[in-house]
């Protein structure tokens, strides 16, 4: 089973009609630099947005604004540690200067499997700072200035997975962040009077770095092989045998902003395969 993380092709992105998708508003996406956040950011600037691309690895950060010139679009790469209030409050502040902020994408995740009496309280602070405090810190720099574009609208799309949706051992921390990410969209949504909305994005397992990286993990806490790992735990349960690629949660991100998704506020677009809504239910009733 081929997981390595696929190169994305301009076909592969949707592309959508909507006066507001232009180069003189900005797309802020967060985890930029690689998976799903270097695809969300591609799939904006192909669609006529000028993305701010936000993360801590500018190596690669660069790599994605190269991919977006070659793919006619644009990305402006901007080094930022999610942990830090200051580097947050900087990008926004550069993001402003660039164009009229309308959307941002909070992405940026990571992932550590360990039982809860197991798990290193530095290792949950941290990934809380990352998933879910920076989420919050990030919307409540930019819903201002959703409020003050043209049109008063904006929309904030944050990355949940199944994993807000359903608990699965050895995951606390991080289903602990995607069911806080469910609550934060609903909660912009609430105050946002239907002209600044927010979303999630739910799905299952995804061909990306943090995907691989944590099968070893997986395959050595419950004693069987990485291949075991991938078909059984992370695949078992959905009826789609084949992880989704980066580019298609991406296009997910972008139909929410859209003007096609006016009546998505406070949602969840749950693409998981059936993970939860067939076979979680299933294995319920037994």
């Amino acid at each position: 089973m081929d997981i390595s993380e696929p190169r994305i092709k301009r076909d592969e992105i949707l592309i959508l009609e909507d006066k507001n998708f232009n180069p003189a508003n900005v797309c802020i996406v967060t985890g930029a630099a690689m998976g799903i956040g270097r695809a969300t950011a591609l799939a904006a600037a192909a669609n006529g947005l000028t993305a701010v691309g936000l993360d801590i690895n500018e190596t690669e950060g660069q790599k994605t604004v190269e991919m977006a010139r070659d793919l006619g679009g644009r990305v402006i790469f901007i080094k930022t540690d999610l942990s830090s209030d200051e580097d947050m409050s900087h990008a926004v502040n550069e993001a402003a200067q660039i164009g009229a902020i309308k959307y941002l994408v909070n992405i940026a995740g990571i992932q550590h499997i360990d039982a809860i009496e197991n798990f290193p309280m530095e290792k949950y602070d941290f990934m809380q700072k990352i998933m879910l405090r920076a989420p919050f810190f990030l919307s409540k720099l930019t819903i201002p200035h959703m409020q003050k574009s043209e049109d008063g609208t904006g929309a904030i799309g944050n990355m949940a997975s199944v994993h807000g949706h359903i608990c699965t051992l050895n995951k606390a921390a991080y289903n602990i962040m995607k069911f806080g990410l469910r609550a934060l969209s609903q909660s912009i949504s609430a105050e946002g009077d239907g002209k600044v909305r927010s979303f999630t994005v739910s799905t299952g397992f995804v061909k990306t770095a943090l995907a691989l990286n944590q099968i070893p993990a997986q395959a050595k806490q419950r004693g069987i092989t990485p291949e075991d790992v991938v078909k059984d735990v992370m695949m078992g349960d959905s009826r789609i045998k084949e992880m989704m690629s980066p580019v298609e949660v991406a296009n997910l991100f972008l139909f929410g902003f859209s003007r096609f998704a006016k009546y998505l506020v406070g949602g969840d677009l749950l693409f998981d395969g059936g993970m939860v809504l067939t076979y979680a239910e299933k294995k319920a009733m037994k």
